[in-house]
């Protein structure tokens, strides 16, 4: 039976599921966190099993024709966070906290291709206000990446090397020359340092692996809160 919340458990999904012809379902794999989509692989009986059972993803290879356990051997395990499925049951959408990259290549998501389509006119081009915040999405993104594939030299790759300790270090100085712009009522200075400060923040928020997402409901539940 499912659970008091209407969610269905393993067995209710597995029947759920519609299944193609070779008995396997498309799997979108996302990092819970960024909400960036990482992987997309398939997944058979077997495979969807394993993942309920052991909490981390496992696929089945169409090439090799058998299970295999992401990350067994690169250590790049995926922890499960959620597993949903769309509108015709035909599609997973898995979310995760990432060990390491995703793709073989060693890049953070295996979405790196870039084509020229899609730049047509934008919701920001009819509504100035669309898109306001957009930046931050981009920002916990690229922090994301930076965290998985660590590229030598970055100086994100140093403060999630450095750890915790060093994170909360940095974070401290930044709020100390925040308030030190605001009593020198300068702008420029305020503008930059509270920007370094959100920069470090994210970096907090990315080494507990907290989504942005939780902080956003947090506020709105204040704010709902209050009216």
């Amino acid at each position: 039976m499912s659970d008091a919340k209407g969610e269905l458990n393993l067995a209710q999904l597995t029947e759920a599921i519609r299944w193609d012809a070779n008995g396997l379902v498309p799997a979108i794999v996302q990092d819970a966190a960024s909400k960036d989509v990482l992987m997309m692989a398939y997944m058979n009986r077997e495979s969807l099993k394993k993942t309920a059972v052991t909490g981390e993803t496992w696929f089945w290879s169409r090439s090799r024709g058998e299970l295999w356990h992401k990350g067994a051997t690169s250590g790049n395990v995926q922890k499960v966070q959620s597993i949903r499925f769309d509108c015709d049951a035909d599609t997973l959408l898995i979310q995760v906290l990432p060990a390491g990259p995703a793709c073989h290549n060693g890049t953070y998501t295996c979405f790196t291709g870039r084509t020229s389509l899609g730049k047509g006119g934008s919701d920001k081009e009819a509504n100035p206000a669309a898109g306001r915040f957009d930046i931050l999405s981009k920002l916990e993104s690229v922090i994301a990446r930076r965290d998985q594939e660590r590229p030598e030299g970055a100086y994100t790759t140093y403060l999630f090397e450095k750890g915790l300790d060093k994170i909360l270090k940095k974070v401290g100085e930044e709020t100390a020359e925040v308030i030190i712009a605001a009593k020198n009522r300068d702008h420029d200075e305020l503008r930059y340092e509270t920007s370094d400060l959100i920069f470090h923040l994210f970096v907090l928020l990315r080494d507990a692996k907290l989504p942005l997402d939780d902080v956003m409901r947090e506020l709105e539940r204040r704010h709902v809160q209050k009216q």
